[in-house]
């Protein structure tokens, strides 16, 4: 496949011709806002927060679903484009709850970084909000409705793995919101925990149970191990605190990684000093478990206990 020339934001670029903008630019050094773009999931051009201008074209396009083309002069930061994110930043944070304080994702959070970067503040206003309905059913996921911005990245990434699909989107307008099976609480539907949706989520809409209120970014150290119970050896981070070990959350399954529940255990079990008690689901509910039944380990010990 052959490469293409283009220039962006006055940087002259060399890159292969299936490219998109978002792509070619990062090879230069600058990024374009995305919330919902990722390069290992379809595109969407959802949020349209990465319009462009490109040199001879009548309006913007999303940077996204755009391919490069030879000679192309491409802008991604006019007076107007700041405009257009400012305005759709705006939206979001007005729809959005103010508690980026104590949000588990500040710090990792995408659209507080743009907000930042754009000068888009909180306001007040009359205006209808979403509704603040938090799926705490899970010992794994937490669900926050009020936080979501209808990127669709756990839509897609639970489409991936084809006997799990559990994820939606459900209502019209906006009542419009991410839907667990036929709108049901995570405990009584078909997930299995597999977190692929959490790596994914660039906002605290879906955020892991088990570190939350442990560690955020900046607290801590976190190390990059894999996961030692299948050939898959999926990515996980270790969050050390105070010289302890205290939480393990999943990295986004490159590659054609599927993440797994189990995985996710036996890395806590591994590398964590105290873990926290597991969970096994039993129709609708979880339930405690033993570390033996978790990780599948029963009937190997129950063997080892008779050869001694």
């Amino acid at each position: 496949m052959g490469n293409v020339t283009l220039v962006i934001d006055g940087r002259e670029v060399s890159v292969p011709k299936d490219f998109n903008i978002i792509e070619a630019a990062k090879r230069v050094g600058i990024d374009i806002p995305a919330l919902c773009y990722d390069p290992n999931l379809e595109i969407v051009g959802a949020c349209r927060l990465c319009l462009v201008e490109v040199e001879g074209w009548n309006k913007p396009v999303t940077a996204c679903s755009t391919r490069v083309q030879e000679g192309m002069t491409v802008y991604t930061e006019t007076e107007q484009l700041i405009g257009l994110r400012r305005e759709i930043l705006q939206l979001l944070l007005d729809n959005h709850p103010n508690d980026c304080l104590t949000c588990q994702k500040a710090g990792e959070c995408l659209l507080q970084e743009y907000a930042y970067r754009y000068d888009v503040k909180f306001r007040e206003h009359d205006g209808d909000r979403r509704r603040a309905l938090v799926d705490t059913s899970s010992p794994y996921i937490l669900k926050d409705d009020s936080k979501c911005v209808l990127c669709g990245k756990c839509v897609r990434i639970c489409y991936q793995v084809q006997d799990r699909q559990v994820l939606s989107f459900g209502g019209r307008g906006f009542d419009t919101k991410i839907v667990v099976d036929a709108d049901l609480a995570f405990e009584e539907s078909s997930c299995v925990s597999c977190n692929r949706c959490v790596t994914v989520c660039p906002v605290g809409a879906l955020v892991d149970k088990r570190v939350l209120g442990k560690a955020r970014p900046w607290d801590g150290d976190i190390k990059g191990v894999k996961c030692k119970a299948c050939d898959y050896g999926c990515n996980f981070e270790v969050l050390s605190k105070n010289g302890k070990n205290i939480a393990v959350r999943a990295r986004s399954p490159l590659k054609g990684r599927p993440l797994c529940l189990k995985g996710r255990l036996m890395t806590e079990f591994i590398y964590l000093d105290e873990p926290e008690v597991p969970y096994r689901k039993e129709d609708t509910q979880f339930v405690e478990t033993t570390w033996e039944e978790a990780l599948g380990l029963e009937g190997v010990l129950m063997k080892l206990s008779k050869d001694e």
